[in-house]
């Protein structure tokens, strides 16, 4: 499937009265397995990429080293890959722009940017760009923009839905195409969120949100496990490498591990 092809599907995933669910991934291997699943599409999370290949979360993964993992998921799936891309690397919204424009070169149809601590006025700059050097190259990008109001707490809490919706109008009006607000989890607020924004709205999996099967019927169009499924690997690795360590206790290593055969198969292509 050709990459014009992959962006309109992606698209197409978040259509009214449906929830794509996005288990991210942090390497071929994970997105390989994940799509293996039955996931729709593979979007990473930043943190696990970075983790991944060496780096802390939080901008620090030099830009070739994020676009040669991406080019390692895209070889090995055929599903459409969005990538956490933070704040862009960047805070020149040009850079940022090449930067995603690096990172469809390798495959990616869609990309996460985030306001983080930053002004809403650099976000809107960011999307701007992105989208402009994404029309001179006639490539079609899912911009799905992350606002933080809600996890960092940028605002009374009482304020949480007015500033949310305040920055995702202004974030669509840049050219964004959907809106991301990680950290909500009240069912009353994510009501409000999705039909106070006319895109599609992305929440986090949180031990507090409702199930999707409800997020669907609240109007939420995209679902993202973020680091969690990273975060859980990593203990159970931690976890059994210190009971190999502390007593040479090893039974626990078989227990659902994935079959050699099985993981083996899933990279052999045709």
């Amino acid at each position: 499937m050709s990459r014009g092809d992959q962006a309109s599907r992606f698209r197409a995933l978040h259509a009214v009265g449906r929830t794509l669910v996005l288990p991210n991934a942090w390497d071929a291997g994970s997105a390989r397995l994940i799509e293996s699943c039955g996931a729709e599409a593979i979007a990473t999370t930043s943190s696990g990429v970075a983790w991944a290949c060496g780096y802390p979360d939080g901008d620090a993964v030099p830009v070739r080293v994020l676009v040669d993992a991406v080019a390692r998921i895209v070889r090995v799936v055929d599903v459409p890959v969005t990538v956490d891309a933070e704040g862009g690397y960047a805070s020149d919204p040009n850079a940022v722009a090449e930067t995603v424009r690096a990172l469809a070169d390798a495959g990616a149809v869609g990309v996460n940017l985030e306001d983080g601590a930053g002004s809403a006025d650099l976000l809107c700059a960011k999307i701007t760009a992105v989208k402009r050097i994404a029309a001179q190259a006639g490539i079609d990008v899912f911009v799905n923009t992350r606002t933080d109001v809600v996890l960092r707490g940028l605002v009374a809490p009482e304020q949480h839905v007015g500033e949310t919706l305040a920055r995702a109008r202004r974030y669509r009006d840049a050219g964004c195409d959907g809106i991301f607000v990680p950290g909500v989890s009240d069912p009353t607020m994510i009501r409000d969120i999705v039909q106070g924004i006319d895109l599609p709205v992305n929440v986090m999996l949180v031990p507090q949100v409702p199930p999707i099967a409800e997020l669907t019927r609240l109007g939420v169009r995209r679902v993202s496990a973020g680091a969690a499924i990273a975060q859980a690997a990593h203990g159970l690795t931690r976890k059994l490498a210190t009971q190999l360590l502390a007593d040479g206790g090893y039974s626990a290593l078989f227990e659902g591990a994935a079959a050699y055969g099985e993981m083996n198969a899933l990279f052999r292509r045709e």
